[in-house]
């Protein structure tokens, strides 16, 4: 009921923001001599801040159309490069033509945006960031009200086993960057998959943020579920999607109460924004009006999440704090984080992070306690709160640069050692706060490693075939009809040299591969594993 009367409310004051705007402009109309007045200014100012803030924001755009890489500017295109009901995977595609950086693709990241209330598009600075050296992929999770109920439920189990998922499509050697909230998933996913021997788990996993062990410098966020306990959340947060929504009677933690409870930590903050904003306005500021504008922008435009994703989120990472206590649970399995023996860890936290406190993110390396010395980096950035850790003139000087750097350092694919290592490393000298026992030593140039030893693959499965380097020399897989360039190019990167890796392949793997590229029954009907059978054997 609570969710109507909030509609019902946007509905009535719908006429009065189209008035509000309308006077706006009219008082705004240079030729109106009023507008030229302190009094018309006051009052064109204070019609936009009531417009503003009674506005729903519609989901932002990321906006991103190039990238500087290598010192040339390319054009960046948006796809969807997988699709599931509750997240669509955007590609952020680079147009690498003529940049001289084809000799070793860049690294693939895949990074695990919160679901948390706000779009991916929070991180449009982390994508921006990362774009020069990487191949860059997020997750876009969509707004529960506008998924119907027949696709299902989604909760904390499912958001891991997407991961997993999105980890299979990309194929091997993916890394991994978690913000916030998903540190919990991701770690949890790296650990199923590491246990598994799962040659799709992450090269490396980044977690910047996240609520790994709430028990460390608890939060007011954290105190609050402590405090409340799971069945108040599920009383007093949850709500029916309301009619005409395609999410209608889905049970949800509205966008809107999530807003209100961001607003409610640092009210006075916003507060004294809205007033400046007002002054801004009056003054004639628009360098900082339009700053304003940007962030509230973002800030402002929430989506709902599915109540059982929310309370399952909060009763397992905030009340009881499962993961760091050995208890958490994927569909009954235990996940266990010493399983991780494979995939580097990095953990990043700010300094001043009031969301989510000091050593909250570095239990992850206290718990991976299988993980060699040489994987694991913990790093604190100086004077950053929580948002500064992804975002920022900080993020993109400090943070950034040795995020990269610790991609590059433990991205298994072949290297090229004709090629210079990236700037970024030149600046982790910079000043670091560790927290031991982890330390942050210098990251030394990665030589060239030696070809893996030749074996002979029997599997019959994809994940059986896939090999983690070329055994010897590649073969030639556009001899295959059916396969050019890119799709050659796609099966290197799952992991896929030689002939003889398609001709061990089963039915079941070679629908499985045609699935995983996207070709539509063309693995099938052209017979590539008959195809390479037969290369295979001269």
């Amino acid at each position: 009921m609570f969710y109507q009367l909030y509609e019902l409310n946007h509905a009535v004051l719908g006429p009065w923001r189209a008035i509000a705007d309308a006077t706006r402009l009219y008082f705004r109309n240079p030729l109106n001599p009023v507008s030229h007045t302190p009094a018309g200014r006051s009052m064109a100012a204070a019609l936009e801040v009531f417009e503003r803030n009674t506005r729903r924001y519609a989901k932002p755009d990321f906006g991103i159309s190039s990238a500087n890489v290598g010192g040339v500017r390319v054009p960046v295109t948006e796809e969807f490069a997988w699709s599931q009901p509750f997240c669509k995977l955007i590609h952020f595609k680079r147009e690498m033509s003529g940049v001289g950086a084809q000799e070793r693709p860049d690294p693939r990241l895949l990074i695990i945006a919160p679901m948390s209330g706000h779009y991916a598009t929070l991180l449009r600075g982390t994508v921006e960031g990362f774009l020069p050296r990487h191949e860059v992929f997020i997750t876009d999770w969509q707004d529960a009200r506008l998924v119907p109920l027949s696709a299902g439920k989604f909760d904390l189990d499912d958001y891991v086993q997407y991961i997993m998922d999105m980890l299979h499509f990309l194929g091997p050697n993916t890394h991994v960057l978690a913000v916030c909230q998903p540190s919990v998933p991701a770690f949890a996913a790296a650990a199923l998959m590491e246990e598994d021997n799962d040659p799709y788990a992450p090269a490396s996993l980044t977690l910047m943020g996240g609520p790994i062990d709430t028990r460390s410098s608890p939060t007011a966020v954290n105190n609050l579920a402590q405090k409340k306990g799971i069945d108040w959340f599920r009383r007093h947060v949850i709500h029916q999607v309301p009619f005409p929504y395609p999410g209608f009677m889905r049970l949800v933690y509205p966008g809107f109460l999530q807003l209100g409870g961001f607003m409610s930590m640092n009210l006075d903050r916003h507060i004294t924004a809205q007033r400046e904003f007002f002054d801004n306005l009056v003054k004639a500021d628009g360098d900082s009006a339009a700053k304003h504008r940007e962030f509230y922008d973002e800030y402002l435009a929430v989506m709902d999440l599915t109540a059982e994703f929310d309370l399952q989120t909060v009763d397992t990472v905030f009340i009881k704090q499962s993961l760091p206590k050995g208890e958490m649970t994927w569909r009954g399995r235990p996940v266990r984080p010493e399983a991780i023996r494979n995939t580097a860890l990095l953990t990043v936290e700010g300094e001043k992070d009031d969301i989510t406190g000091l050593g909250q993110t570095e239990a992850a390396q206290h718990l991976a306690v299988n993980l060699p010395a040489e994987k694991r980096y913990h790093y604190v950035q100086p004077d950053v709160g929580h948002y500064g850790v992804f975002n920022g003139s900080r993020f993109r000087s400090e943070i950034a640069p040795r995020v990269t750097d610790f991609i590059l350092t433990h991205d298994r694919r072949p290297h090229n050692v004709s090629r210079s290592r990236p700037a970024a490393a030149a600046v982790v000298s910079a000043p670091v706060v560790v927290s031991a026992p982890v330390a942050l030593p210098e990251i030394p140039v990665e030589e060239a490693p030696a070809p893996a030893p030749a074996r002979t693959v029997a599997a019959s499965t994809l994940p059986g075939i896939v090999l983690a380097l070329p055994d010897g020399t590649e073969d030639d897989l556009k001899r295959l009809t059916g396969v050019g360039p890119k799709i050659a190019e796609k099966l290197n990167a799952l992991g896929i040299f030689h002939f003889r890796q398609l001709a061990a392949l089963s039915p079941e793997g070679v629908q499985e591969l045609d699935t995983r590229l996207g070709t539509r029954g063309r693995a099938i009907r052209d017979d590539w594993a008959g195809q390479a059978r037969r290369l295979a054997a001269h």
